[in-house]
């Protein structure tokens, strides 16, 4: 997971989380709020739990019972449930004072909820408790806390280096210690606030003796972001089988599924998750907007539904993520896919509206998101020059947001390359919306390959709008090699394929393919009307 305190971001695409600084504590189910977990809900006793996985680190505690919530507390940030793990933290806190790795542990779940000082109160607290404890527990310490350092001036590689050669020590010292292994894997990313799910093929060996679940976990992180896709579906289905229980471990499988075209198995995954997370926030009294997996899985199965042409399904989905409040920046700025789905389904007016509201909110990429996804609309309803008025207004924005305009930058570029297209600067248009393409075509991580898809899509939908039909077939290429087993895909090309011969042989191929894709659609998807009549 990604802290809070990582604020260098590239102008690709971060890793997945980044915690939005904000100081307001409202809970309020607005939109554009940033929800505060209460602090009564971390320290929540509860019971030891089943189905979340073994692990186990040697505490340095005579209680037995304290040991087992402190290992229940790793496994729950293994499986980057945070509040469970603040909670097991606390109970075995309750049962040892003087258990200086549990302020460890508390020190990365508060900070992956947006709890800075506190997460810097457990780390002094657990430095003053392991003054007079052993070489074991004082490498854990020495080594969280030139992390924290790292994680605060995430520019400067002397303080990655500084924890990498801590962890390097307690290797040597612990050689087998998995702890110390997963956190050198970890370490292996250039963010050293990373949680594992930017891991590096230089990470995979420190994982790969670390073996168990944790590892096959950040092995399929690391598996995925190298593109080999089989090798992370077989860990991930192990991780998965390890913790039956754990919403992010069923959900985590389905990434993989999908990305190896098995899109049905993926959907069944992505339900099974969201089923597990309801059920676990329904029974610990949770609230949604607390639990930052809740919104992810939900923007995930939307995707696959959209994917499989089950547009009604879809839909419900993406306006319920829409509309929870979030403290994650990366899933605030993901909202943006819901006025996307709407200007895809020809709904420009309610796209407008929806994207409108993301100007409400106090963080200004959010905001220049907002301003973009409001131009894109206005672009769809003919009218350039409020399209104009808006990217220059994301522009703006952005320039307030120093080290964070990438969550935004390829959309801008696309917004002004479609705008240039529309209006009197076709070629240079094109350029651009082919540049940004292939930006979006190059981001990692399991979201950002479906967005880009049909981010990419929109594009190729744009240039046939104004007959560039050399461009949508640019695109659509572009949307085969991203991804052959997409239904839209090959509707893409069936439609370009008409255009320049009819209803030849290649046209009737690719909507064959694409009816193929498309066989679960909604029945009245506009898409599979189109081809119907084009056939005729």
């Amino acid at each position: 997971m990604k802290s809070g305190k990582s604020k260098a971001i590239s102008l690709g695409f971060p890793f997945f989380f980044v915690l939005i600084f904000a100081t307001t504590a409202s809970a309020q189910h607005a939109l554009h709020s940033i929800p505060s977990i209460p602090q009564e809900l971390l320290e929540r006793p509860l019971t030891i739990r089943a189905g979340i996985g073994a692990v186990h680190d040697d505490a340095a505690t005579k209680n037995a019972e304290a040991q087992r919530f402190y290992d229940q507390g790793l496994a729950y940030l293994h499986n980057y449930v945070w509040i469970e793990a603040a909670r097991s933290f606390h109970q075995a806190l309750r049962l040892d004072s003087q258990l200086a790795l549990a302020h460890v542990g508390l020190s990365y779940a508060y900070i992956e909820l947006n709890k800075t000082a506190q997460s810097r109160q457990a780390i002094t607290t657990a430095q003053k408790l392991a003054a007079n404890a052993g070489d074991h527990i004082k490498h854990h310490v020495d080594a969280r806390a030139l992390q924290m350092a790292a994680e605060e001036a995430s520019g400067d590689p002397s303080k990655l280096a500084a924890y990498r050669k801590s962890l390097d020590a307690a290797i040597s010292a612990f050689p087998n210690d998995v702890e110390f292994l997963l956190s050198r894997g970890m370490a292996e990313s250039p963010d050293p606030a990373d949680r594992g799910q930017g891991s590096v093929l230089g990470s995979m060996a420190y994982y790969e003796r670390a073996k168990g679940w944790p590892g096959q976990h950040f092995l399929a992180h690391a598996y995925e972001n190298a593109g080999r896709m089989k090798e992370a579906e077989s860990n991930a289905s192990a991780y998965a089988s390890a913790n039956p229980s754990v919403p992010h471990a069923v959900h985590m499988h389905g990434h993989e599924l999908r990305r190896l075209g098995r899109i049905n198995e993926a959907i069944a995954r992505f339900e099974a998750a969201d089923k597990l997370q309801r059920d676990y926030m329904a029974r610990e009294k949770i609230a949604a907007e607390f639990d930052w997996h809740h919104a992810h899985n939900l923007d995930l199965l939307a995707a696959s539904y959209q994917y499989t042409g089950q547009m009604k399904k879809a839909e419900a989905l993406l306006k319920q993520s829409f509309n929870l409040p979030t403290n994650l920046l990366v899933q605030a700025v993901n909202k943006r896919e819901w006025p996307a789905f709407l200007i895809a389904r020809n709904r420009p007016q309610e796209a407008l509206i929806a994207a409108r509201s993301l100007l409400l909110h106090p963080h200004p990429v959010v905001m220049a998101t907002g301003y973009i996804e409001s131009g894109f609309a206005q672009l769809a309803q003919n009218k350039p020059a409020d399209a104009a008025n808006s990217s220059n207004a994301a522009l703006k924005a952005l320039r307030a947001a120093p080290g964070a305009q990438g969550l935004a930058a390829i959309a801008l570029e696309a917004l002004q390359g479609e705008f240039m297209l529309r209006t009197a600067q076709r070629e240079k248009g094109r350029q651009v919306m082919e540049r940004a393409a292939q930006k979006w075509r190059s981001l990692p991580g399991p979201d950002a390959w479906t967005q880009s898809l049909f981010r990419i899509e929109a594009l190729a939908r744009a240039a046939r709008d104004v007959g560039d039909w050399a461009l949508a077939a640019r695109l659509a290429q572009m949307m085969l090699e991203h991804d052959a087993n997409y239904g839209g895909t090959h509707f893409a090309l069936g439609l370009v394929s008409h255009h320049n011969s009819g209803t030849s042989a290649t046209t009737l191929r690719e909507f064959a393919l694409a009816e193929k894709a498309w066989a679960n659609a909604d029945k009245d998807l506009v898409e599979l009307k189109t081809m119907s009549d084009l056939r005729k």
